[in-house]
């Protein structure tokens, strides 16, 4: 899997904000079939920063309304918070 292909977007949120101020963690929305492995390896060479955790949250897709007999369903989505090691900051705004 390409390291382009591997992160799909950063995660801008309240929560992503506060846990980058204070624990020096990124988030990202990333591919649902990449290890983390492939995501610690992805973000040091697309940012240039070294990784020293990786932790993933899966989360399955909401149901929708129904489509006659059939249930809608939303596309579940995987989401990953890296630790990065001491002294390195990634500003995401800068890079997007």
């Amino acid at each position: 899997m390409k390291k382009h292909m591997i992160i799909k977007a950063p995660l801008i949120t309240e929560k992503g904000t506060f846990v980058s101020e204070k624990a020096g963690q990124v988030v990202f929305k990333v591919d649902a079939a990449a290890s983390k492995h492939d995501i610690r390896r992805a973000v040091e060479e697309l940012f240039g920063v070294s990784v020293e955790a990786v932790r993933t949250v899966n989360y399955l897709g909401k149901v929708r309304k129904r489509f006659g007999r059939t249930i809608g369903r939303a596309a579940g989505w995987k989401k990953a918070y890296v630790t990065l090691a001491e002294g390195q900051q990634l500003d995401l705004l800068e890079k997007v």
